[in-house]
């Protein structure tokens, strides 16, 4: 049995090929586009990162049930997909009346892929894919030698997150009976289907890593580099003075906490930072990521893996200013929701490129970045500031329930409107923040998959 085959597209994306495949007049029409590439676990998968409409004055035949176009239009693609490891796409509407590939489609991607071999040296594998009028987008792959394998998961990326189910349905026992109540059936098998990554396991993180364990998450993937410390004890759920005393790793500790609680949840863990290739793949093959980090290089590497490999994102921000005299000056909060293609944590102001250079280099060049904080040429961002275990709890918990909310659609408004909420505990308010026009600086990199460097960024090893 081969490997099973995932494409991810983003709403935005879908909406372009339906802009151009139906434009009323009743007649097939075709888009070509360009997908990224990326490892999954025991298969492949691949974003959709680039659309390109034929144009129909260009089509030489369009009937209700056929269209013939130029090939060498996808000359140009294919030599672009060949020098940055990309694969075709080509995609056409059907009538209402059929929603499957007919035997002319399959004479037509047959066809298809031996002029590839013609056009160009090496791997031709393409994805071929129809878009009904009513219907749902279907699509396979077309191998060399023109055989067929269904691209069994498809994955539309945008507010609501969908219920792929990976994994076969699992009867609810007493321990899930309240969330099945609360939520539905379906919630829950979402839940039970879910591959969730958590980078960053101490305040928020491990909170986090509680709640989903407890939901029946399926699967999570569970990132940090340090050990348990005297001064996590009072915000890390389930730490232990024992784990300081044995240097206990965070991600073992709630790995073990997760396991224990007997939910039939699969947990990964690494022990390390996300510089590293084998974690980012890792995550790039999660449904959602969670970020509980604080440093700004931490923030925009996460960015850059829900960008490029299009994984909506879910970032999590703290804060409390003291005052003299322990009077708090600050006490807040905030819930990024994170679609790829839309606004980034750069564009909404959240973190900037000076922030993220100088985290970086404190972290992994730190005599140098003192030398430059000394020269003042970069500004010092390791402040320590007060952790507060109720407060973790408080923006962990929203965290959690905005992944239900867009996975049930329990909310009587848009889902867009609470892509950033702000929470004020000294004000007594919560805020839905404007997110801002899409990032200009990430844009070009949305459905890149595994590009080289990775994520854009020669550091990864």
């Amino acid at each position: 049995m081969k490997p099973p085959i995932s494409l991810r597209f983003t709403e935005g994306q879908e909406e372009q090929f339906r802009g151009h495949l139906f434009p009323g007049d009743g007649l097939e029409t075709v888009a070509l586009a360009l997908c990224g590439q990326f490892r999954m676990t025991g298969g492949t998968g691949y974003c959709l990162h680039e659309v390109v409409p034929v144009p129909i004055e260009r089509c030489s035949v369009r009937r209700p049930d056929a269209v013939t176009w130029p090939v060498e239009l996808v000359v140009p693609l294919l030599e672009k997909a060949a020098a940055r490891g990309l694969v075709l796409l080509k995609v056409h509407s059907h009538p209402p009346s059929y929603d499957d590939f007919s035997p002319q489609d399959d004479e037509t991607d047959r066809a298809l892929a031996d002029s590839f071999r013609h056009l160009i040296d090496g791997e031709t594998t393409h994805l071929s894919a129809i878009l009904p009028y009513s219907g749902e987008l279907r699509v396979r792959a077309v191998g060399r030698d023109g055989e067929f394998r269904p691209v069994g998961r498809l994955v539309r990326v945008g507010d609501r997150i969908g219920a792929n189910i990976l994994t076969e349905a699992r009867a609810p026992d007493a321990a899930q009976a309240s969330a099945v109540q609360a939520f539905g059936e379906g919630t829950y098998q979402a839940l039970r289907s879910l591959r969730v990554g958590v980078v960053g396991c101490s305040g928020t993180g491990s909170w986090v890593a509680e709640m989903l364990g407890r939901l029946g998450v399926g699967s999570l993937v569970l990132v940090d580099p340090e050990v348990i410390e005297r001064r996590n004890l009072n915000r890390i759920v389930n730490s232990t003075a024992d784990d300081v005393a044995n240097h206990r790793p965070k991600v073992e500790l709630l790995r073990e906490a997760v396991m224990a609680m007997d939910q039939g949840t699969k947990v990964e863990v690494f022990s390390q930072d996300l510089l590293s290739a084998e974690v980012v793949q890792t995550l790039a093959s999660c449904d959602v990521l969670f970020g509980c980090v604080d440093s700004a290089d931490g923030r925009d590497l996460l960015n850059r893996i829900a960008t490029f490999y299009l994984v909506p994102l879910i970032d999590l921000g703290v804060r409390i200013d003291a005052g003299t005299g322990g009077k708090a000056e600050q006490i807040c909060g905030a819930v990024h929701f994170l679609v790829p293609g839309g606004s980034s944590l750069l564009s909404r102001g959240v973190i900037t490129a000076k922030q993220v250079e100088s985290d970086g280099m404190r972290r992994h060049h730190p005599k140098q970045h003192a030398k430059l904080l000394r020269e003042g040429y970069v500004k010092g961002t390791a402040v320590s500031r007060p952790a507060v275990v109720s407060l973790n709890g408080f923006i962990a918990a929203h965290a959690v329930n905005e992944l239900l909310a867009r996975i049930h659609g329990f909310r009587r408004d848009d889902l867009a409107e609470f892509r950033y909420q702000l929470f004020d505990l000294r004000e007594g308010s919560w805020q839905r923040i404007p997110e801002g026009p899409p990032c200009q600086a990430l844009g070009r990199f949305v459905g890149r998959g595994d590009a080289r460097p990775l994520l854009n960024n020669p550091s990864l090893s």
